[in-house]
């Protein structure tokens, strides 16, 4: 749960350090083109710094380094081109770069703490992802109901709905997984009831 709890506020430190710089408006095309020669100089600089390390150390590096970038230009293109559709882009790049990094981490341990590492990784990742698209539609569902008619602000909320109902379901089988993996600690009897626990406990069936 603490390595879990990791993995979100790193997700969390990379929507306010960047969502700032996201909604900073347009930029001009020569400020646009200056960024982008500055994040690939910041790409480069990290890469190289990483190459340094060794094994997991570098890995982990390695994957911060390429996920910073990819974060960096998903920014960009937001500021440059304001839209719900840039910024969910923006969600899904901070959600894959934490992703990375934390299943990186997982290396530096073995058997079901790996294991479980991993499952609680993905689950942080799904979370994330499925609270990415949520915002997505309740944007799109709030702007279509401001323009459109009483009818189509009923179908907008229940687009909205679908997204939540979808977005419950994904977490609901990601921590199931991270649940059932922790069961392998276990053998038996003991193992299946607690598979069976884990069932009960994240509604799957």
């Amino acid at each position: 749960m603490k390595r879990l709890l990791t993995y979100r506020l790193l997700f969390a430190w990379g929507c306010v350090a960047l969502g700032a710089t996201a909604m900073a408006g347009l930029v001009t095309s020569a400020e646009y083109s200056a960024e982008r020669a500055r994040i690939a100089a910041s790409y480069a600089s990290e890469r190289e710094a990483c190459a340094a390390q060794n094994g997991t150390a570098k890995n982990i590096c390695m994957q911060r380094a390429e996920g910073r970038s990819k974060v960096a230009q998903a920014s960009l293109t937001a500021r440059d081109d304001p839209s719900t559709k840039h910024q969910y882009e923006l969600s899904l790049a901070q959600a894959d770069a934490a992703y990375a990094v934390a299943d990186e981490k997982c290396d530096e341990l073995s058997g079901n703490a790996k294991d479980v590492c991993r499952k609680q990784a993905k689950q942080a990742h799904v979370i994330a992802k499925a609270d990415a698209r949520v915002e997505e539609k309740s944007t799109e569902a709030a702007a279509s109901a401001r323009r459109t008619s009483q009818d189509a602000a009923t179908e907008a909320r229940a687009i909205t709905l679908g997204a939540l109902k979808e977005a419950k379901s994904q977490k609901q089988a990601a921590a199931y997984a991270v649940a059932k993996e922790k069961c392998d600690a276990f053998s038996d009897e003991a193992k299946q009831a607690c598979i069976q626990q884990a069932k009960l406990t994240h509604g799957q069936r």
